[in-house]
């Protein structure tokens, strides 16, 4: 069901819209389609699009608001028959199939923009494809390891730095009658983190996006020392056991009654951890290591985005809302945890006073170095990363399985990136 807002500068003028500069050099009309149908992702889009119409009297600003599942199967069609002038979408190889069939415009000019080039260079890689910049990010939100502070201090164990570091708390950990890390992988994509991150630490973001991008074989050597990596805390018994039961909501009982000791996860496993009972002095979070120290740092942090239609028809109005939902000032607002309650992209906007978002924000804004993926179900092609995930969570349970695992991967990806 769609649902059309449209804002008018009169209306936005009761608000707190009213004090933002004005600019009468846009004219006609701006019409953006976004997938935010949650009752505060909406809100915080409704108020985008009313502000934005404040500052530009002579524009019209026209929101159309589309139910998310419904959006994912609307978009090829809205943006080859009836295009707007800015869509929601979602960075990296989500993109791909959009600018193969030349419905994304490059918008390579905006990230030459200094006010963006500088503030929004840890995003930069996820919004490239082919050498070119395809849309903004809006949003996003930090991966890495959350884990029970008041464990490691009992046990003497301080954040590790590297993989040798990581590997001797494990084991104190376990010494201590305590598994190392929840995890549930029930519905696979919970061992899609723990590969991508031991993928990116052991071989680098280039590779592990060559990897996504079907351009290198799952039997690869390098591949297989990712995998030799994991098998240490495999064999060491790291992580719970039958996890392959347990969704990544039913994980969480484990690490909160104390049995296990961390959770490699993304920030919002955050809230249910403290609604269950862990206080600010019990859960803390650290940067998932270095393993291999010629490669820096990549993170997963799933990022939302806005990008315009080839076909739009407005395309200076809908650089111009591009440039407006990037700025610093309305990162930080749209990003507050009474709106998305997320990560901003701009390194100069602010952060709710948050511990695990300050953190996340500092470790995001300043890796621009390392790259930023987006989550192995979202870099690799959908039905890719079906068959791997399988076997991520077939290899954490027979370890042993592994020439077989990596030869039906191998074939998939003969098959799936003709």
């Amino acid at each position: 069901m769609l649902t059309r807002l449209m804002t008018t500068a009169a209306a936005v003028a009761l608000t707190a819209g009213a004090a933002l500069a004005q600019d009468s050099n846009l004219t006609g009309t701006l019409k953006i389609f976004s997938d935010m149908s949650n009752p505060a992702p909406r809100a915080v889009m409704e108020d985008m699009a009313a502000r934005f119409d404040a500052m530009h009297p002579n524009l019209t600003v026209e929101l159309t608001v589309i139910d998310r599942e419904a959006y994912k199967t609307q978009i090829r069609n809205f943006l080859s028959a009836n295009p707007p002038d800015v869509a929601n979408w979602y960075a990296a190889n989500r993109m791909r199939p959009y600018i193969s069939a030349n419905l994304f415009e490059d918008i390579s000019d905006l990230w030459a923009e200094p006010e963006i080039a500088e503030n929004l260079a840890s995003t930069k890689g996820a919004m490239t494809i082919d050498g070119k910049q395809w849309g903004v990010p809006y949003t996003y939100y930090q991966w890495g390891v959350y884990y029970r502070e008041d464990i490691y201090k009992e046990l003497g164990l301080s954040e590790p730095t590297n993989w040798d570091e990581f590997k001797a708390n494990c084991q104190a950990i376990l010494d201590s009658g305590k598994k190392c890390f929840t995890i549930g992988t029930k519905f696979l994509w919970t061992a899609g983190g723990w590969f991508d991150y031991l993928n990116m630490r052991t071989n680098g973001y280039d590779f592990h996006m060559a990897l996504t991008n079907g351009e290198v074989a799952w039997t690869d050597d390098r591949v297989r020392q990712t995998f030799a990596n994991w098998r240490e805390l495999i064999d060491m018994g790291a992580f719970i056991d039958n996890h392959q039961s347990y969704s990544w909501q039913e994980a969480l009982p484990f690490m909160v009654n104390g049995e296990a000791a961390a959770y490699l996860m993304g920030n919002f496993a955050v809230a249910p951890l403290r609604e269950a009972g862990l206080s600010t002095d019990q859960l803390d979070f650290y940067q998932f290591p270095a393993i291999n120290p010629d490669v820096a740092l990549a993170e997963d942090a799933p990022t939302d985005t806005f990008h315009i239609p080839a076909g739009a028809q407005n395309k200076e109005a809908a650089r111009e809302f591009l440039r407006f939902v990037v700025s610093a000032d309305n990162q930080t607002k749209i990003n507050a945890g009474d709106a998305l309650g997320q990560l901003p992209v701009n390194a100069q906007s602010s952060v709710d006073d948050d511990e695990m978002l300050n953190q996340g924000f500092a470790m995001l804004s300043s890796n621009s170095p390392g790259g930023i993926a987006q989550f192995f179900d979202r870099d690799a092609p959908a039905e890719m990363a079906s068959v791997a995930m399988e076997g991520f969570q077939e290899f954490m349970v027979f370890p042993d399985n592994l020439d077989d695992i990596l030869g039906r991967l191998e074939q998939a990806r003969g098959r799936i990136y003709k």
